[in-house]
């Protein structure tokens, strides 16, 4: 979040009339002024990609993982057949 005691730069944009009217419709029901808004919508903005950008770099590296998880389950299914079937003899014969 950006520092509360940076120093201020003034830009200037453009926008349809029709949405500038939204804006200060919500501006005034919100008791704020434009400069507010516009600040809290370009957080709102920068935090929701950077959570897309994190949550897409997550679910590439899970998908990975799937691939890498299958492939070694696929190596060792026979030593873990294997061990799983000593398990289940090993529980019959306790009881």
């Amino acid at each position: 979040m950006a520092d509360a005691t940076a120093p201020i730069t003034r830009i200037a944009i453009s926008l349809p009339s029709s949405l500038l009217a939204e804006v200060d419709a919500l501006v005034q029901a919100e008791n704020r002024n434009r400069s507010e808004f516009v600040r809290a919508a370009m957080r709102m903005y920068i935090r929701a990609k950077r959570r897309r950008e994190l949550l897409q770099s997550m679910e590439k590296g899970y998908l990975s993982l799937g691939d890498l998880n299958l492939e070694l389950a696929a190596e060792n299914l026979d030593e873990a057949w294997d061990l799983y079937e000593a398990f289940l003899a090993e529980g019959v014969e306790g009881q």
